[in-house]
């Protein structure tokens, strides 16, 4: 066994030693309902740390996120469903399956081609399980980030024709949700109000799609610049002794429009 090898085996022993009795308290009480959180936590430390270069990062964030999986799998275990070896085989075969153009004679030579042989597998393996969904949007999880479900549902409505004609066409769509947000602000009603903004919301992200940028990906790093940018003007607000609750708009805006 490869030294490699060795250290999964070990690590997935030391996940059993914790959830075992007499092992950690805190370790034994979780549920695949009580991990949930640490799960998307973890996902997005990944990402972060993808987004900083850092290896060393990125190698230690994707090891909890490791700890993550061998955890819903020795839960499973406990509860003679599963094991983690049931899982690993399970992926083994999937992947072998939707790649015969390298496990096969299939020919894909591009990535398009793959991502279509990709889908009819997929779809072969649902009707072969007797899976039919109702609906199109019903392979899209409902637990997505907003943002990240709406591109995916937009994707999937817009393969089948559902889709505005031209990626201009979204902007008059964007403006006419900008009108039904004015107005129901005026009504004051605010469930209106929430209904028309999420209109507007929605109608940026398919803008997104239709210039193939992905809106959550667009929004992070929107919002990593705003945390940049503002980190820059409190370092200038420290070095002028200024109090940030005595500061006025007009001061702010010169801080923003200095930091740019």
């Amino acid at each position: 066994m490869s030294d490699n090898l060795k250290n999964l085996s070990e690590f997935i022993e030391i996940v059993r030693r914790l959830r075992a009795p007499g092992g950690c308290p805190w370790d034994r009480e979780q549920t695949h309902e009580s991990l949930k959180p640490f799960l998307i936590e973890e996902t997005y430390e990944v990402l972060e740390a993808i987004d900083s270069g850092d290896s060393e990062h990125l190698k230690e964030e994707l090891g909890d996120l490791l700890l993550q999986v061998v955890l819903h799998a020795q839960l499973a275990d406990d509860q003679k469903e599963f094991n983690i070896d049931d899982v690993a085989q399970l992926v083994s075969e999937k992947m072998v399956r939707r790649h015969p153009h390298v496990f096969g004679d299939t020919q894909a030579d591009t990535a398009d081609a793959v991502k279509v042989n990709w889908e009819e597998i997929k779809n072969k393996e649902k009707n072969d399980k007797g899976i039919t969904n109702e609906s199109i949007l019903d392979s899209v999880p409902k637990n997505f980030p907003a943002l990240y479900e709406n591109h995916k549902i937009s994707k999937k409505v817009a393969k089948i024709g559902f889709d505005w004609k031209k990626p201009s066409d979204v902007f008059e769509k964007i403006s006419e949700e900008i009108s039904e947000v004015k107005d129901a602000i005026e009504t004051n009603d605010s469930a209106q109000i929430e209904e028309e903004l999420g209109d507007l919301l929605f109608a940026t992200a398919n803008l997104c799609r239709s210039y193939k940028v992905n809106p959550e990906l667009a929004l992070k790093n929107a919002n990593n610049k705003f945390r940049k940018r503002f980190s820059k003007m409190e370092n200038i607000i420290s070095k002028e002794n200024l109090e940030t609750g005595n500061i006025d708009f007009d001061k702010w805006n010169e801080l923003w429009e200095l930091c740019k």
